[in-house]
């Protein structure tokens, strides 16, 4: 018996007809054909969008946002990469119409669209709100950080150098002498020439490596990404309320559900987005009494009395307000030593002279967000943010690291990163063909 035979190399044939025969009619590449068609990009703000009347031609915007949004689907984020498949792949032919962009037109047009990028990814979300896929009613925000394109050694030099002329300018301040001018303008020469300036120490799966953090505002109804930003902070403490009031803004509502993980409470954060109509629901970290072993009373253990500003102990002693610090939001109240010292509960108490208690100065937020927790809005939360970042890293990137330097170039990626997952996402609920429709309809 024999095998089944190809064709010849150098027979004659009529493949394919239409180019259009290859590409099936449930496929993906025609969704990103459909939404990038119906995007106007010069409102949007894509450079060249509009054809110059003078000059070479270039390549038009919405063919190469095809190109990036199918390469990013398909884990190819190379501008030399994208540059060969245009050659040989059968699928971006159809798209782009047999188009074969150079690989330094095609970087080029990633590294000048940040905000671009970004905006069309909002016409994407508007247009997923609309076919009703995003309620806006529970909004679950997390971060996870994102490796960067640098070395730990060149890292660690950079904030060393950056360390040194912080110092340098210091001791100018004050005054002082031996400062050596030559040192400090090679120092500031190599830092302008540092390819990555922005990138600080985070920790990557335990380990601590130049990276950015990734925030992200997740509607629950159907796992979609609504909001996206980039930071610097490696902690998500003050992240709470800049990502709850992008979510707002992308959805167009007066009031939602905000659930988060710990690391975002933030007593402050929390009563701002109270007042927003942005209700949160995130686990309140709490300073315990870690003295004798964590075995003396803790805060539960006193009662704070709104009419009189005081706590009263266990043993039925008040503790006064002392003192208010502003840069670390508490009230300390402390006890008398007189009343701590013939309490029969001080072995149980404290080890000082007197027992001491920092109350927050948005406490009252912060109870209220602590009372509104429940299992079921952690569940709820770890189900939809946990998702997109996997598919993010590991379908998407390939492997949780930027290809582009800087923080503008880690923007970018991003943007391109969740728009494709909400593209994704969207074809997975509604079906290629279905959503192809309605993207041309709309």
């Amino acid at each position: 018996m024999g095998y089944i035979q190809g064709e010849e190399r150098n027979q004659g044939t009529l493949f394919p007809v239409v180019l259009d025969d290859l590409v099936p009619a449930d496929h993906l590449c025609r969704v990103i054909d459909a939404f990038v068609g119906k995007l106007v990009m010069t409102e949007l703000g894509f450079e060249r969008a509009n054809a110059a009347e003078t000059g070479r031609p270039g390549y038009y915007p919405r063919d190469l946002l095809k190109l990036y949004l199918y390469g990013y689907l398909n884990q190819i984020r190379s501008s030399r990469r994208l540059e060969a498949e245009c050659r040989r792949n059968v699928e971006l032919m159809w798209l782009l119409g047999r188009l074969y962009p150079d690989h330094k037109s095609i970087a080029e047009f990633r590294r000048i669209h940040r905000d671009a990028i970004t905006a069309a990814g909002a016409e994407l979300v508007r247009f997923a709100k609309s076919c009703g896929l995003i309620r806006g009613e529970w909004i679950a925000i997390d971060g996870s950080k994102f490796r960067a394109v640098a070395s730990i050694d060149s890292t660690r030099e950079r904030l060393a150098l950056q360390r040194y002329l912080d110092s340098i300018e210091e001791a100018d301040d004050e005054q002082q002498g031996n400062i050596d001018p030559s040192a400090v303008q090679a120092a500031l020469e190599k830092l302008k020439r540092h390819p990555e300036p922005e990138a600080g120490f985070m920790l990557v799966r335990q380990t601590s490596l130049p990276a950015y953090n990734v925030q992200t505002a997740v509607d629950a109804e159907n796992a979609l990404i609504v909001a996206h930003a980039v930071v610097l902070d490696a902690s998500d403490i003050r992240c709470l309320k800049p990502m709850a009031e992008a979510a707002k803004k992308a959805l167009e509502v007066d009031s939602f559900q905000v659930v988060a993980d710990a690391g975002y409470s933030n007593g402050e954060q929390a009563a701002q987005c109270e007042a927003a109509g942005m209700t949160p629901h995130v686990p309140v970290m709490r300073t315990v009494n870690n003295q004798g072993d964590g075995t003396l009373f803790g805060r539960g253990d006193f009662r704070y009395e709104p009419d009189t500003d005081t706590y009263l102990c266990p043993g039925n002693k008040r503790l006064l307000r002392k003192n208010t610090n502003h840069k670390d939001r508490y009230i300390m109240y402390r006890a008398s030593s007189l009343d701590c010292g013939a309490c029969s509960l001080n072995s149980r108490c404290t080890q000082a002279p007197r027992r001491g208690l920092a109350r927050h100065l948005y406490e009252e937020a912060l109870n209220r967000m602590q009372e509104r927790l429940t299992p079921e809005a952690m569940r709820l939360r770890r189900c939809t943010v946990e998702h997109p970042f996997a598919t993010i890293k590991y379908r998407i990137f390939g492997h949780p690291r930027l290809l582009m330097r800087g923080l503008s170039g880690a923007k970018v990626e991003i943007g391109l990163a969740t728009m494709a997952y909400n593209l994704k996402r969207i074809t997975n609920v509604l079906g290629a063909a279905k959503l192809t429709e309605a993207l041309h309809q709309a």
